[in-house]
């Protein structure tokens, strides 16, 4: 059946089945047709238990295939998902775990027979559906012990082992181990299955199908869709997959991401949709198709079926179009090395070198060695976190010492490290001399990791027996080069052994790509002659393998090599560097390093490394004698002494230059640049090969995450002061030799006076070789186009914060449209999107609109659009975009809206707002708040946020990688917030005041000083399933009270950044920026405590601490207008006039209801309210509101965009 299952998968897209557990549920069985007359004095409840349903009632196990195999399911999962003894053991049926997976596949094989029988040429398939179980084995359900487990490796593979062998023994044709949320369990599954085949003497193809748990997009107990995918690469899987937890259209992207990695064949059995607030499943059969036919269409999948929600509708929906498509074609073996922790690590040419920690090694650490031994696991665990923050991509944990119980030691360390992400994102190398060390590392691992070591020091049989049992576990190996005869120390003997070694393993099913050679790095310059030539040999030995054994991968212990020059580190740190250098040359691609004994290799003192060379070479015969003369001559303890804060002074023009842009040092770049000049003599030559090079590697790094937006922009001054010194000697040049990679013209929209994301836009563009036109804020439409055809410009780059420049973005692409123009632009701002920039700007543009989501990706979108392949690229993004408006058009039409006189309806019955009477009403001006009294109040979090460095404050400033970073530029925001406070830099004004209000139907009317009402309608929720409030529901239909507020910490602040940015200081002009931002927030949190203590005089006793405030933990609300309860800005008109702000404050309304300055906020206050939004409204909602504000429906779809 085997090879008639391989047949079917050349030739097309096969059909799984679907849910197993919906079905039963609409059986609506009883506790008694579980227990059926066998099992009626079972002392524990059975329902639930549907693995025992095979045995109670097979008939409608049978039933279930059936409907399944109706509706066109080419294979077909047994009834055995929890069949083993530790699902079981809950319902104390353990012993009765193979013959219920026996049976269930007896029950599935005869009805797939069946079917088989009446269509030959649709054959059916059995899948022995083996899940998860009820336990984890790489996580602790001990809060208290992370080191503790519930289940061992060794009980999962006998419960496994149990299992396949009843579905083996009842006829499955497939093993599916599948919704694996723990990859160990899955390789003790593995491991069980292989084991039991071998010893059955048959085999049996086996899908492994993972799941995801949540929006990370990663398995329950860490892994990324590559990390699983390379944790089990070592079966001979039919296929990998995903399933469960997802949606079809939720899970695309993941999948796409496993298709990528993966060398086998693609499964996808996913959910019918999300579940909702019931935990039931919505999709329709035909809306899981169409999200299903995406995997087909885009060539993803080999088999695709359901998961839970899904019935055999949707099998036969699928069954419609599975024909029109070709399966997925298995690519060709790549032969790549990948291991794995939570995170993949890809051992490729590119990656240069591979750095394994080296201090968890209890042979290499007496500080780690006297850690174990006293049991202080806490503090170990910190040696292994401190060499992943070093760089170390690899750990090496090594417990054999005879005070240590090796096992157990391996056991429990390498349990906690993957108790801490943040070091379990890498593979670990288990290092011991002693097996049953090994294998206690092996049973405890999830990832794919590398075993050290193996060799053939003990004889073939053992050694092919240990490499079988590492590639069970599903590690790769390293193979020391010893034999029989003992340790290869020469060129002849290394390349024999590695030959030999590579053969039998090769020979026997174990990849080349898993197979790591250490050709031993043994000590040099010791004084006996036999020594001299091991580096030699090393080096030799690692050009050969690379030459002559394929795919393998060759490592060493660095340090061994300076073994005889102990307590000398200045001479070690050389002699590894210089060893790493030429070894790397040769091929050598990781190796045990401890990063703090290495030299950057062009840093090595001439005289020294001609020394060290001449021992790792074998250059001369008496180096040995030399270097040791040498190093008696060598202070043992200069490089202990701290370095001269300028010694990076002393290297090479371009390495100074490197430096200083990388660190954003701009002390000496001017006179740097200008050295430049003279040596080049063109002031562009610098430009092309001293300064871009730097700037194009920082730009790499800030794309990857590696360098944080702080330290761009001070790259950008450094940059920008080295311009500024080579100007005068461009413009001294012809106007044609003017560099730049392109005209890019940037804007903020016409009324938006927002400017932080598009100065730090305009800067990284600007360091990326872009000549930038800068037109500043609430620019016309108009004036964008006219300035980007004089000016010549490549490229448009819009910017906006607010909602209603959304449009103002629309409104230039049809400028430009008009005027038949075909200028590439680009959209960003906080509030824009992929989508709205597919569904509402590019329609109306025949050139290319294109959403950039951050700074660095504007780069990357420039050099695209720019570039040779421009249209190429223009067409994806057009064909992308057709996409999301077709989905955006499908969900319009299936949104979940009530009518508004439903949702009205439903409120009328709710518990009506008591009044609160106020202390004081009437208006309250600040026209000077001290910026002392809101400082407390700063939300700190958001403001990180901002430069990129996403994380909760004070947490943040402690991060291994964010931390210094986070710390620096907090220490420059308190510096400029002392100098904005003690210098009165800014000026927090504001009025705030309490007025009558009563609620009537949706509106809120105001009173104000003179008895004039005022109106303010609100929006209410209609969305099914929620509250349908509205802010009208939080005041009483008479007699009650509503706060106003209009605030800003923006007096001064235009001339404070425009200052900055005079004296070229970008930095900090953005950093004023921000500082407004968040004392503007914080002004807010003050005056409301203010207003809530002083004139409501509602909130008495204990004050909360601004902590709290901040979290909002006090009674009554402040509500933004803008924000997702009351997204209209436009009713900030009324605020302003209630409060008279533009009289009694420098705050101005523009005509798109943007309060300048920008860093402001306007809305109302409730003595009693919740946050809710509003979120999507129906057109006879959006009607009324209309009505109800005196616009045209058009002009509000406008102001709300998000929300119709």
């Amino acid at each position: 059946m085997a090879t008639t299952l391989y047949e079917q998968l050349e030739k097309r897209i096969l059909l799984l089945d679907g849910g197993f557990g919906t079905m039963v549920q609409g059986y609506g069985l009883q506790e008694e047709d579980y227990r059926g007359e066998r099992f009626g004095d079972w002392p524990v409840q059975l329902k639930g238990c549907n693995d025992l349903l095979v045995l109670t009632r097979p008939d409608v196990v049978r039933e279930i295939h059936e409907k399944y195999l109706q509706a066109g399911a080419d294979i077909i999962e047994t009834d055995s998902f929890n069949a083993n003894a530790v699902s079981l053991a809950d319902y104390r049926m353990e012993g009765l775990a193979y013959e219920m997976a026996k049976a269930a596949a007896e029950t599935a094989r005869r009805a797939a027979d069946e079917f088989t029988a009446r269509n030959p040429q649709k054959p059916r398939f059995v899948a022995g559906s083996m899940g998860p179980t009820n336990r984890t084995a790489s996580m602790s359900a001990d809060v208290a012990n992370p080191a503790a487990r519930e289940v061992t490796f060794a009980q999962l593979a006998e419960a496994y082992s149990d299992q396949a062998r009843g579905l083996m023994d009842g006829g499955a044709d497939i093993l599916l181990v599948e919704t694996v949320f723990d990859t160990l369990n899955a390789k003790a599954a593995l491991y069980a299955i292989d084991t039991l085949c071998a010893e059955l003497g048959r085999a049996i193809p086996v899908m492994v199908s993972g799941t995801l748990a949540d929006a990370s997009g990663r398995t329950l107990s860490g892994q990324t869709v590559e990390a699983f995918a390379a944790s089990v690469s070592h079966a001979n899987l039919l296929s990998i997959g995903l399933n469960c937890a997802y949606g079809a259209r939720q899970l695309l992207p993941y999948l796409e991401r496993l298709a990528a990695a993966a060398e086998t064949r693609i499964s996808a059995h996913p959910n019918a949709g999300l579940p909702n607030v019931m935990g039931g499943y919505d999709e329709t059969p035909e809306m899981f198709a169409a999200d299903v036919g995406e995997y087909l269409r885009r060539g993803l999948v080999n088999i695709v079926g359901g998961c839970c929600g899904t019935t055999p509708a949707h099998i036969f929906e699928l069954s419609k179009i599975a024909g029109q498509y070709a399966p997925r074609p298995l690519p060709e073996p790549r032969h790549t090395t990948v291991l794995s922790g939570l995170e993949p690590l890809r051992i490729v040419p590119e990656a240069n070198f591979i750095n394994i920690g080296e201090r968890t090694n209890v042979a290499g650490s007496a500080k780690f060695a006297r850690l174990i031994r006293e049991g202080n696991y806490e503090e170990a665990l910190s040696v292994a976190r401190a060499q992943v923050d070093a760089g170390a991509q690899i750990v090496d944990v090594c417990m054999d010492d005879g005070l240590i119980d090796g096992p157990a030691a391996m056991r429990t360390f390498l349990n906690l490290m993957a108790s801490e992400p943040e070091i379990a994102r890498v593979p670990v190398m288990i290092d011991s001399s002693k097996w049953e060390v090994l294998a206690a590392g092996l049973e405890v691992t999830q990832g794919k990791s590398v075993v050290n070591s193996i060799s053939l020091k003990e004889g073939e049989a053992e050694f092919l027996r240990r490499a079988g049992e590492i590639h069970r576990f599903g590690a790769a190996a390293v193979v020391m080069l010893f034999d029989e005869r003992g340790q290869a120390d020469t060129f002849e003997r290394k390349t024999e052994v590695a030959a030999r070694a590579y053969k039998l393993l090769t020979d026997n099913g174990f990849p080349a790509e898993d197979i790591i050679f250490d050709p031993n790095v043994l000590a040099v310059a010791t004084g006996i002659p036999e020594h001299d030539g091991y580096a030699k040999a090393f080096i030799d030995a690692t050009r050969w393998i690379k030459a002559n054994l394929p795919h393998a991968k060759v490592s060493g212990g660095v340090s061994n090599l300076s073994f005889a020059f102990r307590g000398n580190n200045t001479v070690r740190e050389a002699m590894h560097s210089a060893f790493l250098y030429h070894a790397i040359r040769a091929g050598m691609d990781m190796g045990i390093v401890n990063p703090q004994m290495l030299k950057v290799y062009s840093q090595i003192e001439p005289e020294l490394l001609c020394h060290v060379e001449d021992v790792i070479l074998c250059r001369r015969a008496d180096a040995a004698e030399r270097l040791a003369e040498y190093a008696h001559g060598v202070q043992q303890t200069a490089q202990a002494q701290p370095q001269a804060p300028d010694a990076w002074r002393t290297g090479t023009l371009g390495e100074r230059i490197a430096h200083a842009m990388l660190k954003g040092v701009a002390d000496y770049v001017e006179q740097d640049a200008l050295e430049g000049y003279e040596a080049l003599g063109s002031p562009m030559a610098v430009i092309d090969t001293l300064l871009m090079p730097a700037m194009e590697q920082v730009g790499t790094l800030f794309g990857e995450g590696k360098m944080f937006l702080p330290q761009v922009v001070k790259t950008a001054r450094v940059m920008k002061r080295a311009v500024a010194a080579l100007t005068p000697y461009i413009e001294q040049g012809s106007a044609a030799n003017a560099h730049n990679s392109g005209k890019v013209l940037i804007a903020t929209v016409k009324g938006d006076v927002h400017d932080i994301g598009k100065n730090i836009v305009a800067v990284v563009m600007a360091c990326n070789g872009y000549e930038i036109r800068d037109l500043g804020v609430m620019v016309e439409p108009e004036r964008i186009v006219e300035e980007a055809v004089a000016w010549g410009a490549q490229c448009i780059c819009l910017s906006g914060l607010i909602t209603p420049s959304l449009d103002e973005m629309a409104r230039v692409c049809e400028e430009l449209e008009r005027r038949g123009l075909r200028i590439p632009v680009i959209i960003g701002g906080a509030t824009t999107s992929d989508l709205h920039t597919a569904v509402k700007i590019a329609p109306v543009y025949s050139g290319v609109a294109v959403h950039s989501a951050n700074a660095s990706r504007n780069s990357q979108i420039l050099a695209q659009l720019l570039g040779p392949d421009g249209d190429l690229y223009a067409d994806k993004v057009k064909a992308d975009q057709q996409v999301l408006r077709e989905e955006y058009a499908r969900r319009l039409r299936e949104r979940d809206l009530i009518p508004i006189a439903e949702a009205r309806a439903a409120r009328r019955g709710a518990a009506q707002h008591e009044p609160v009477v106020p202390l004081h009403t009437g208006r309250m001006v600040f026209p000077d708040f001290d910026v002392a009294d809101a400082e407390p109040y700063i939300d700190w979090s958001f403001f990180f946020a901002a430069w990129g460095l996403k994380g909760r404050y004070p947490e943040i400033l402690d991060h291994p990688e964010k931390g210094a970073e986070a710390r620096k530029v907090f220490a420059d925001a308190q510096a400029l917030l002392a100098r904005i406070r003690d210098e009165r830099l800014l000026t927090l004004q504001g009025v705030a005041g309490i007025f009558p209000a009563r609620s009537e139907g949706d509106d809120i009317l105001v009173t104000d000083a003179k008895g004039r009402e005022k109106r303010l309608p609100m929006l209410r929720n209609q969305t099914r399933g929620e509250e349908n409030l509205s802010l009208a529901d939080f005041i009483a239909p008479d007699g009650d009270w509503i706060g106003c507020f209009a605030l800003t910490a923006g007096i001064g602040l235009k001339e404070l950044a425009e200052k900055f940015r005079a004296g070229g200081d970008d930095y900090s002009a953005i950093m004023a920026k921000l500082l407004a931002d968040r004392l503007t927030e914080a002004f807010a949190e003050a005056v409301h405590a203010f207003m809530r203590r002083e004139m409501w005089g509602y909130e008495t006793g204990t004050p909360p601490t601004p902590e709290q405030a901040v979290r909002g933990q006090y009674r009554g609300r402040r509500m933004a207008f803008g924000y997702p309860a009351s997204p209209d800005h436009s009713l900030k008109r009324e605020v302003f006039d209630l409060l008279a702000v533009e009289v009694t404050t420098g705050m101005r309304l523009t005509e798109n209801w943007m309060i300048d300055p920008g860093e402001a906020l306007c809305g109302l206050m409730f003595s009693d309210a919740d946050y809710f939004s509003v979120g999507t409204i129906g057109a006879e909602q959006l009607l009324d509101y209309a009505r109800r504000r005196g616009m045209e429906a058009e002009t509000e779809k406008k102001i709300i965009p998000n929300n119709v």
